[in-house]
């Protein structure tokens, strides 16, 4: 009885030593993250609090709570960190049509954000890009081509968007019951899609059920289902209020309608807007205390730093702030980031899952199944027969910054189009090069070895690169070796240069005897490569002959240049030098030109008639299109889009290159759907590759080759020409996407070509409670292995409507069959009487081996 009495008086002294401890419950990792939240945060002052409601949150040394930037980019892998894999764009990723895929990469993007992280803060850099809320995925519906940015999107369906960005979730947050590998946020809510140039202060009217069925349906599904941990609120405003003071958006749906447990950010500068752009309210502090009124917890930029001044000015409650804050603390306890790293899964993820050969081999296999096979007249794809001959031509042939997209890692290797083709054709066929064209007249292209001799080597094109361990070019080299063009990042971490320079910095010294066949005005220059996170301090210098000819210093933020023009002889020869150097903070160089235009598509269209075959690779690029750009000339606005024709010059080239009367094959790399009337016409072949990653150029001769049987399919319309479209401003779908579209589009949405031949059969549908069965069975009429999109359609008949309410993708085996099965809800379809299944061909066809239809039963 003694021993049970003191054991009884032991545990009550230590239940209460437990509950009067000093220990403040912040710290108890038993306590849920919302408990431990709400202690930390009420021991803050206001101030503090108004700090760590900014994306770039100071450290609290009192508390314990170090410094920490929200603001982390992993779109299709780690962003602006330096070395990442880099995997196709998101516009590419939703070509796939493979779910399993995409949550596959999200796992590795969160993967190798947890290591960076963890690296980060073993060298105490709480700085930002390496940190574990991620702004990614991009789940605006592309209701229109011409807006830049659809490239970061899954395309015009709401429901493919839904069930790639639910997967993305999922991988990038992981299972773990306990604690979040990173945090994803969907953007931008809501009703974003152009254009670029009026955001600050566009407002969009829409109805009841456009805003329902479209601008919000994917959003709803990735809180309800995929439970997304963060929202970022848009610049525009919706029916004249801003998205981030949206009481409509973040409260009545978002918190009240859909239970959102997490935070909301503000897209960068939004808040200010609420002021400057949308002059909604009459101050700052009022814009702030609106915004976290509707409950927009996060600030990116410095806006939030007046919401002292707005509880003293009566404009908020504290109460408002404290709920706020508290939500975003939640958030860094449910990351771990405050407890003992042996308590939480990730923290041993080590800087050697970074670009692993695991993560490269799986970025090789999104960009092969990314591609769209367009046209193969008459099967000349796959080149079973491989010419002796091919010139492969264009501007996207051998431009390493193509590859990307937006929103990108820096990978330790670029394969492009050309290289690609080089390694898998080379050792039977000629391989011939020509630019073509630049993709835009003011444009520059990489300077081709062809046109350069390494200096002391008459035998070899490229370049002589010399590394020097000092930014004075003093001393031997540590490195020196011919490199085939001008472009250095030194983010690629290339393991030669690596040993050769441990500490950071770098002075690079290429040398060259520069030639040209023809003579003409040329643009010589130096440029970053893309780069939108470069923070280091550089220097380049261009001396032609000994002499000066243009230099750049400190480049950051894209693709800028520095040319200058003078005239070079054909057959001279002229002396070429580059002296850079760099503290080795994410900086680069490439050494460019700009031939004349007339000189370039003569060059091209002797290549072509001297080549068996040509493979022409057009298309834009992520400066072209893309976000706020400040470019505006012919076809393009401020990264939107006012034509869906490629640029004039690539039309010339292209037409130049069909008129030479070899076989073309075109391919296009683009994030956003191309007119492309010409090549549909007279083309052999057309293959759409997106932005397609590290490995693209791979992927694509690989495909050409055969080894990889294309089964990519169209997530948008790619249309004859804007005229099909209603005005860019008007945020309406009628006539806009597959969904309601009446006119004849150039390839549909789903839209797709094999190497196999698919045949569906058996079409059955079985009313089950709620739900419909949709069973059809799928054979692989060929002799090639390949896979299939099998597509789920509601319709209301034959021409009106369709809405994609299922998909999968499957591998066949030659003479292969599978059956296909479907679960939808009755109550979701809205009237709609007919299911069709398929994939693709044209869906408003709805006949034939590609596409069956039925009607549905009484329920």
């Amino acid at each position: 009885m003694a021993l049970k009495l003191a054991a009884v008086l032991l545990i009550s002294s230590l239940t209460w030593a437990a509950q009067n401890s000093s220990t403040p419950k912040y710290k108890d990792v038993t306590l849920s993250p919302q408990a431990r939240a709400a202690d930390l945060v009420s021991r803050m002052t206001l101030q503090e609090e108004a700090g760590q409601m900014q994306n770039s949150a100071p450290a609290i040394p009192r508390l314990g709570i170090p410094a920490y930037d929200w603001w982390n980019e992993g779109l299709h892998g780690v962003a602006r960190a330096g070395l990442a894999t880099v995997f196709p764009q998101a516009i590419g990723l939703a070509a796939t049509w493979d779910t399993d895929l995409e949550r596959h990469i999200a796992e590795i993007v969160s993967t190798e954000a947890r290591a960076k992280y963890n690296y980060a803060i073993a060298h105490g850099d709480h700085g930002r890009y390496h940190g574990l809320t991620f702004w990614a995925p991009n789940v605006n519906l592309v209701r229109d081509p011409r807006w830049g940015r659809g490239q970061e999107t899954y395309g015009e369906s709401p429901y493919l968007t839904a069930q790639m960005a639910a997967q993305f979730i999922e991988g990038m947050q992981g299972n773990n019951p306990h604690y979040l590998k990173t945090v994803a946020t969907a953007k931008h809510f809501a009703a974003y899609s152009g254009p670029e140039a009026l955001r600050h202060k566009f407002n969009v009217n829409l109805t009841e059920k456009n805003l329902k069925d479209t601008y919000l349906y994917v959003f709803r599904g990735l809180v309800e289902q995929a439970k997304v941990d963060s929202i970022m609120c848009s610049y525009n405003a919706v029916d004249g209020v801003p998205a981030c003071a949206s009481d409509m958006l973040l409260q009545q749906h978002l918190r009240q309608a859909w239970n959102f447990q997490g935070y909301v950010v503000s897209d960068c500068g939004a808040v200010d807007d609420i002021y400057r752009g949308h002059h909604y309210a009459k101050s700052l502090p009022q814009a702030s205390a609106l915004a976290v009124e509707a409950g927009t917890d996060l600030n990116c930029g410095k806006s939030y730093a007046t919401l002292v001044d707005a509880v003293h000015q009566g404009l908020i409650k504290k109460a408002d702030i404290d709920r706020a804050v508290t939500r975003l603390f939640t958030a860094r306890f449910r990351l771990g980031m405050f407890d003992p790293p042996g308590r939480v899964p990730f923290s041993k993820i080590g800087m050697d899952r970074v670009e692993s050969p695991a993560h490269r081999k799986v970025s090789l296999e999104a960009a092969e199944k990314s591609i769209v096979l367009l046209k193969n007249e008459n099967g000349i794809l796959p080149l079973g027969n491989i010419p002796a001959s091919i010139a492969v031509i264009g501007p996207g042939a051998d431009a390493p910054d193509t590859l990307l997209g937006n929103y990108h890692g820096i990978p330790s290797f670029l394969i492009t189009p050309l290289e690609g083709i080089r390694h898998e054709f080379g050792s039977k066929a000629t391989i011939r090069y020509a630019l073509g064209s630049t993709y835009v007249p003011s444009w520059t292209a990489p300077i081709p070895a062809q046109a350069l001799t390494p200096t002391g080597y008459e035998n070899a094109h490229g370049l002589l690169a010399e590394y020097f361990d000092n930014k004075n070019f003093q001393g031997r080299p540590q490195l020196r070796r011919i490199e085939r063009r001008g472009y250095f990042d030194w983010d690629m971490h290339e393991p030669a240069v690596i040993r050769a320079f441990p500490q950071d910095g770098v002075a690079l010294r290429w040398s060259a005897v520069l030639h040209v066949k023809e003579s003409g005005d040329y643009a010589l220059g130096l440029a970053n490569p893309d780069c939108d996170s470069c923070s280091g301090e550089s220097t380049a210098k261009l001396y032609i002959d000994g002499s000066l000819l243009t230099q750049k210093i400190s480049g950051r933020y894209g693709h800028r240049v520095q040319t200058k023009t003078m005239h070079l002889d054909g057959g001279k020869s002229y002396h070429l030098r580059v002296d850079y150097t760099e503290d080795g903070h994410g900086a680069g160089i490439e050494l460019v030109w700009r031939p004349p235009v007339e000189v370039s598509l003569h060059e091209a269209v002797d290549a072509a008639r001297a080549s068996d075959l040509t493979i022409l690779c057009l298309g834009l690029n992520s400066h072209l299109e893309g976000e706020e750009s400040p470019l505006v000339i012919p076809g393009f606005d401020h990264g939107d889009r006012t034509t869906l024709q490629l640029p004039e010059v690539q039309q010339k080239l292209l037409s130049a290159v069909l008129d030479a009367g070899k076989p073309v094959i075109v391919v296009l790399m683009s994030g956003s759907a191309l007119a492309i009337p010409v090549a549909k016409q007279r083309a052999k072949a057309i293959v759409e590759a997106w932005y397609p990653g590290q490995a693209g150029g791979t992927a694509i001769a690989e495909t050409l080759a055969g080894k990889n049987n294309p089964a990519g399919r169209l997530p948008v319309t790619f249309y004859k020409s804007a005229k099909q479209l209603p005005p860019f401003t008007d945020y309406s779908m009628k006539n806009r996407t597959f969904r309601f579209f009446t006119g004849t589009p150039l390839y549909p949405f789903g839209y797709g070509l094999s190497y196999s031949d698919f045949h569906y059969s058996d079409i059955g549908v079985q009313a089950q409670g709620g739900k419909y069965k949709v069973t059809a069975t799928v054979k692989n009429d060929s002799g090639a292995a390949g896979d299939e999109v099998v597509q789920l359609y509601a319709s209301r008949g034959h021409s009106s409507g369709p809405e994609l309410r299922g998909f999968r993708r499957i591998h066949l085996g030659p003479g292969a069959s599978a059956q296909v099965a479907f679960m939808i809800d009755a109550a979701g379809l809205g009237g709609r009487k007919f299911v069709s299944i398929g994939g693709g061909q044209p869906l408003k066809a709805f006949t034939g081996n590609h596409f069956v239809q039925t009607r549905l039963p009484e329920h």
